[in-house]
C-alpha cells in the first residue's frame, strides 16, 4: 500500500515576521533566564549544578565512598537530566571542584582539575570525583518529602526542583551568569557570618541591612586578598543589591640584607589568573612603563609566592605597590549584582536582607514539610503497631484462625476490626516475634511515637517553635563551618585603603639625562645625555634656522613653554622627538596660534617659583605647579593688558630675596622680592615706572651676592656689582642708570 506524501508547505501559516520573531525570542529569553543563567535564591544553584549533584547522589558518591570517573557522572547527567553538550556539563563540574573558584567546594576531585594559572582540567575520562560534606549538607532532607520533584525532560525519571539543605549556598559560594537582558554576579561569603546574620533575622525579622553587616563583614574569597572599600560603600552595595568591591593582593616586605628588600605577594584577587598577571607585570618591565620595578619572579608551589624586586633600595615599598595596583590586576573590582530567581521563579535584584529572608522562608517550609512527612510515617507505623498489639492480646485465637481457616485474613479483619494492611502485617510476622519481650518493645515504641507525634504536631502549628527549631539547627551547622575550623576561617581581610597617593612621574618613566633644544622656527627635539651646549657640531639646524633655547633636563621633567600672550603649555620630556633629526614643530604638539610668539622654554621644577612679567612692567611670582597645563590648549597664567606682551619668565633661585628690573629707557631698580605677590593667575603689580617705553629685563637674585652680568666677547668673564645701595628702592620706582659696564642690550644674561 503506497504511503501518501504530505507536502510540508501545505502546513505553512502566514504570520508577521516581527511578531513571530519576538514571540520565539521571548521564549528563548525566558528559558535562558529561568533555566540556565540565574541561580535560585533558595539553594543558590543553577539547573546544571543541581542535576550534577543529584546524579552524583544517585551514584552514591558520598564523601565516605570511593571516587568514580567524571565521565560516568557527565554521561548520567546529559543522558537523564540535562540534554546539553558534555563539555559544558563537565566545565560546570570542574568549577564545583576548584578550591580557588568556590569558597566551599561541592565536588571532591581527584586528578587534574585545573589550577590558578588558568590551565584547563584534564579530560573527564581521566579525572574522578565524589561529593564533599558541604554538598551532603546542601542536599540533606531529599528523602524526607521536603521538596517537590518534577519529571525529567523525557519523562523517564524525576529530579528535585530545589535542594532542601540548610547550607547557605547562594551567598557562601556565590554565582555568576549572563542571561538575556540581565546578569548576575554574586561574590562568595563566609558561611559562619551568614548563619549569624540569619539567626539575627530569626530573632528580629525587622532588622535592617546595617545590623546584618555587623556579622557579614563583606565578601570572603577563596583566594584571600584584601577588600579596600569603605564601610559606607560596602553597606550601599548590600542595601541595593548592586555595587562592587575593590580587591587587592596581600603582600609583605621581605628584607634581603644590607638594606635591600623585595615585595612578596602571597594572595591575589579572586578570578585573576596568576600566569597572566605575571605576564602583565613583566610586560610593564619590558616596556619601561614602571622603572622603579626591576624584576618579577614566580616562586609559587601550592602556595602563591610572587617576588617583586625594586630597581634600588631607595624605592618606597608602598609607592611600588600603589603603582602596581593602578597598572595591573594586583587590584581588581569584583561586581555585586544580586539578581536571583525567587520561589516563584521570578528574577529579582535583592538586598542582603532580602536574600537571607527568602532563604529562611525556604528553610521554614522545608522544616514544616519534613515534619509533615515524618508525621505521616509515624501514623503508618502506629497503625501497624496497633495491629501487632491486638495480635499479642489475642495470640491464641489468631493462631487458631491461621491454622483452621483457608482464608484467615478476612476472618481476622471481621473478628478484631483490623484493616487490610494490619491483617497482612500480622500474617507476615515471624514466629520468633511472638515472644513476650517483643510485645513490651512494641508498647515502648508506641509510646515514643506518640510523644514524637505530639511534638511534631505542635511544631507544625507554631511558627515560634519553627523559628526556635531552625535556630537550633543553624547553631549545629555553624559548628562545622565556624571561624575556628580550617574551612570556615575568614580568608579575605576587610580593610579600608588610605586615600590614593599621587604617583610621581619618576615611577612611570625611567629617569635619563637629556638635552632639550628648540630652534628659532620652533622645531624641538631631545638629545640623549647632557651634551656641551657650546658645541656647534652637536647643535645642527636646518638651513635658515638657528638655536633659540637649549638646556639640560631629565626624561621625568615637565617642559614649560611660555607664549607672549601669557599662556603656558606643558610637554612631557620623555615624549619629545629624538635628537637624530631636526625634531618636530612644537606647534604640532600644542594648540597655539601661529601669530603667537614663544618667549621661553624651560624645565618645570616641582615646587619651584617663577618670576613672570609683561612688557608694560607688570609682574608677579607664580608657582611652577600653577603653570603646568593638563591639555594641549595650555593654561592662561598671565593676563596681559592690550598692547602688552609677556616678556619675562625666569626661575627664582631658592635663596633669592631681591628683584632687579631694567627698562628700555635703561633705568635700573632693585627692590625686595617680598614686595611681589604670588598669584595663580592675573596681571600682577608694577615692577617699575616708565615715562616712555617698557620693561626690558628682570631677574631675582640674592642681595648679598650682588648683581652679575656677562662682559661680552669670547672671554666668558662676568662682572659683579656688590654695592647695590644706590639702586635699592621701593617697587614701582623709576630707577636710575645702571652701573658702568652694564650690557647695552639691557639684559642680565
Amino acid at each position: 500500500m503506497a504511503t501518501e506524501f504530505t507536502d510540508p508547505f501545505d502546513q505553512t501559516v502566514d504570520h508577521p515576521f516581527d511578531s513571530a520573531l519576538s514571540e520565539r525570542y521571548l521564549v528563548y529569553a525566558l528559558s535562558t533566564i529561568t533555566a540556565r543563567s540565574l541561580p535560585d535564591v533558595r539553594d543558590g544553584l543553577k539547573p546544571v549544578h543541581r542535576r550534577l549533584l543529584w546524579a552524583m547522589r544517585l551514584l552514591r558518591l558520598d564523601p565516605a565512598s570511593g571516587y568514580k570517573k567524571c565521565a560516568r557522572v557527565v554521561g548520567d547527567v546529559i543522558g537523564k537530566y540535562h540534554p546539553h553538550g558534555d563539555q559544558s556539563v563537565y566545565d560546570a563540574m570542574v568549577r564545583l571542584a576548584q578550591t580557588f573558584s568556590l569558597r566551599y567546594p561541592l565536588v571532591d576531585g581527584q586528578g587534574n582539575f585545573g589550577n590558578i594559572d588558568g590551565d584547563n582540567a584534564a579530560a573527564y575520562r581521566y579525572t574522578e570525583a565524589r561529593l564533599t560534606p558541604v554538598a551532603i549538607d546542601l542536599m540533606a532532607g531529599l528523602d524526607e518529602g521536603t521538596v517537590d520533584y518534577r519529571p525529567t525532560y523525557n519523562g523517564e525519571d524525576e529530579e528535585p526542583e530545589v535542594m532542601p539543605g540548610l547550607f547557605p549556598n547562594l551567598l557562601a559560594n556565590g554565582a555568576s551568569g549572563i542571561a538575556v537582558g540581565m546578569a548576575t554576579n554574586i561574590p562568595p561569603h563566609n558561611a559562619a557570618e551568614l548563619i549569624d546574620a540569619a539567626m539575627l533575622l530569626i530573632d528580629q525579622p525587622a532588622a535592617e541591612n546595617a545590623q546584618l553587616l555587623e556579622y557579614v563583614k563583606g565578601p570572603d574569597f577563596p583566594t584571600g586578598g584584601i577588600v579596600v572599600d569603605s564601610a559606607s560603600a560596602i553597606a550601599d552595595a548590600y542595601a541595593t543589591g548592586r555595587g562592587g568591591f575593590r580587591v587587592r593582593s596581600r603582600w609583605e616586605k621581605q628584607d634581603e640584607g644590607r638594606g635591600t628588600w623585595v615585595a612578596v605577594v602571597t594572595e591575589i584577587p579572586y578570578q585573576v589568573q596568576k600566569s597572566k598577571l605575571i605576564e602583565q607585570i613583566a610586560q610593564l618591565i619590558n616596556d619601561k612603563k614602571l622603572p622603579i620595578l626591576a624584576d618579577i619572579r614566580d616562586e609559587s608551589d601550592e602556595e602563591i609566592r610572587i617576588v617583586l624586586e625594586p630597581r634600588s633600595r631607595t624605592v618606597e615599598p608602598e609607592m611600588l605597590m600603589e603603582s602596581l595596583f593602578r597598572l595591573t590586576e594586583l587590584e581588581t573590582r569584583i561586581s555585586l549584582n544580586l539578581n536571583v530567581l525567587d520561589a516563584s521563579r521570578t528574577p529579582r535584584v535583592m538586598s542582603l536582607k532580602d536574600v537571607l529572608t527568602h532563604w529562611l522562608e525556604h528553610q521554614i517550609d522545608v522544616l514544616v514539610r519534613r515534619s509533615q512527612h515524618r508525621l505521616a510515617k509515624i501514623d503508618d507505623r502506629v497503625e501497624l503497631l496497633d495491629g501487632y498489639l491486638i495480635a499479642y492480646l489475642n495470640l491464641d485465637r489468631v493462631i487458631e484462625i491461621i491454622r483452621t481457616e483457608d482464608e484467615p485474613k478476612p476472618v481476622m479483619m471481621a473478628e478484631f476490626g483490623l484493616n487490610d494492611r494490619q491483617a497482612e502485617a500480622i500474617l507476615n510476622m515471624r514466629l520468633r516475634s511472638l515472644r513476650r519481650l517483643e510485645e513490651m518493645e512494641i508498647k515502648k515504641e508506641r509510646e515514643a511515637l506518640d510523644a514524637e507525634r505530639k511534638t511534631l504536631a505542635a511544631l507544625i502549628e507554631s511558627p515560634a517553635r519553627q523559628r526556635t527549631h531552625l535556630k537550633r539547627d543553624l547553631g549545629k551547622l555553624r559548628e562545622r563551618y565556624g571561624p575556628e575550623t580550617a574551612l570556615g576561617r575568614r580568608r579575605t581581610l576587610i580593610e579600608e585603603a588610605a586615600p590614593a597617593r599621587e604617583i610621581p612621574l619618576e615611577a612611570m618613566v625611567e629617569r635619563e639625562p637629556i638635552t632639550v633644544i628648540m630652534s628659532q622656527r620652533g622645531w624641538i627635539r631631545a638629545m640623549k645625555g647632557h651634551i656641551d651646549l657650546s658645541s656647534a657640531d652637536a647643535l645642527k639646524f636646518k638651513e635658515g634656522d638657528g638655536p633659540a633655547h637649549a638646556f639640560h633636563a631629565q626624561t621625568t621633567d615637565k617642559i614649560l613653554l611660555a607664549a607672549d600672550n601669557g599662556r603656558f603649555y606643558t610637554l612631557a620630556a620623555d615624549k619629545l622627538p629624538g635628537g637624530r633629526g631636526f625634531g618636530e614643530p612644537v606647534r604640532l604638539m600644542i594648540d597655539m596660534e601661529n601669530e603667537t610668539g614663544i618667549i621661553v622654554v624651560l624645565p618645570g621644577t616641582p615646587g619651584g617659583k617663577l618670576l613672570v612679567a609683561s612688557s608694560d612692567g607688570r609682574g608677579f611670582v607664580a608657582a611652577v605647579a600653577d603653570a603646568v597645563a593638563e591639555t594641549r590648549k595650555g593654561k592662561q597664567l598671565v593676563n596681559v593688558r592690550p598692547g602688552a606682551k609677556l616678556k619675562i619668565v625666569r626661575p627664582i633661585p631658592a635663596n633669592a630675596d631681591y628683584v632687579a628690573a631694567i627698562g628700555e629707557n635703561r633705568k635700573l631698580v632693585v627692590f625686595p622680592l617680598g614686595e611681589l605677590p604670588e598669584m595663580g593667575r592675573g596681571q600682577g603689580v608694577a615692577l617699575q615706572r616708565y615715562r616712555d617705553g617698557g620693561l626690558s629685563d628682570a631677574v631675582a637674585f640674592r642681595f648679598e651676592d650682588g648683581l652679575s652680568w656677562a662682559m661680552g666677547g669670547e672671554t666668558g668673564r662676568t662682572r659683579t656689582e656688590a654695592d647695590l645701595t644706590p639702586w635699592r628702592v621701593a617697587r614701582g620706582a623709576a630707577g636710575r642708570m645702571p652701573p658702568t659696564g652694564f650690557p647695552r642690550d639691557n639684559r642680565f644674561d
